[in-house]
């Protein structure tokens, strides 16, 4: 019959099915964004640490010296409390800690000998190169990672490079990361020296305390070394590609 009016409650039960198809749509569109940003961020991780991993080839022909570096830096922030999701995601930046040294000189970074203080003020941009590279993102990931190549060879007494950061004025990424990256690369080959056993590179260690490290860093790796030897040769043997470092565990 023309001219009546449906009653009102048709109205709100239209308009409620609108809604929720509004929202789904919204939602679904969310979702999709989401997965987008991901993926993007994934990729540039990927491409990231193949840039570390092309940096790293130059000083390292094995390549693993950055994913041992990844398992490490995460497993030493665990053993000084930092909660899980930031031990992780660590654990992802710490391999693009050299990533500068894709800017180093062959002359410079493969030199068998002491540098001249010439080389060694070109050496010492790696890091500003390095933060340079990694900076330019409002990610969380490379925003860590920029950090950590930045503030890996300062040094506790003030006495590092590039900014001469001192106690903890230097980030504790970069803290944990130079335990990690001193005692790695003290236990394998260099192309200017032998490795040194665990023994000697923890004694090492252990006489950079207060000096070169954060005592509580350091006392933190001395205290858990069997582990964390037990798992550098893990990644040592098994030969974990970069696509560990964003597993879910070890």
């Amino acid at each position: 019959m023309s001219g009546v009016v449906p009653p009102a409650h048709c109205f709100t039960d239209a308009a409620a099915a609108q809604m929720e198809r509004l929202v789904a749509d919204f939602g679904r569109m969310y979702r999709e964004r989401n997965d987008a940003l991901q993926e993007v961020a994934r990729a540039h991780h990927e491409a990231l640490l193949r840039l570390a991993r092309a940096a790293e080839f130059r000083d390292d022909d094995t390549g693993v010296h950055i994913v041992r570096m990844g398992w490490l830096a995460w497993a030493l922030a665990r053993e000084l409390g930092m909660p899980e999701s930031q031990a992780l995601l660590l654990r992802e930046a710490a391999p693009m800690h050299d990533v500068g040294k894709i800017g180093m000189p062959d002359a410079v970074l493969k030199k068998p000998g002491k540098l001249t203080p010439d080389e060694r003020q070109v050496m010492n941009e790696h890091p500003r190169i390095g933060a340079e590279i990694l900076g330019r993102s409002r990610i969380p990931l490379f925003q860590l990672a920029a950090e950590v190549a930045l503030a890996h060879h300062e040094r506790w007494d003030g006495s590092g490079y590039p900014s001469g950061l001192a106690g903890e004025a230097i980030p504790l990424s970069g803290r944990i990361v130079a335990v990690v990256d001193f005692f790695d690369a003290l236990t394998m080959d260099r192309c200017y020296r032998k490795a040194f056993p665990d023994d000697v590179a923890l004694e090492m260690l252990r006489a950079e305390r207060g000096h070169a490290f954060d005592p509580r860093v350091v006392d933190a790796f001395l205290a858990a070394a069997p582990a964390l030897l037990a798992l550098r040769d893990r990644i040592t043997r098994e030969r974990p590609d970069l696509a560990s470092l964003v597993a879910s565990g070890p």
